[in-house]
């Protein structure tokens, strides 16, 4: 389900960009079946979810600030 930091610095923004949209699209859909059907398999998934799209968009934020970084400094 969810990568280690390492391995998401491995792929590119649009990769990861797209990954992001995945995740929030399969959380929504989570969320979704644990209100209405109250019955979640792990509802613990929700957590990791939410952890996973945190991850991902954090190590997003870090190569944009590097690249503003670099535009400052060259």
């Amino acid at each position: 389900m969810s990568m280690k930091p390492k391995e998401i610095r491995k792929l590119n923004d649009e990769e990861i960009v797209t990954r992001i949209e995945e995740e929030e699209e399969q959380l929504e859909q989570l969320r979704f079946q644990h209100a209405v059907t109250g019955q979640l398999e792990n509802p613990m998934i929700l957590r990791e979810k939410r952890r996973f799209i945190a991850r991902l968009k954090t190590i997003l934020r870090e190569r944009e600030l590097e690249r503003e970084a670099a535009s400052e400094a060259g």
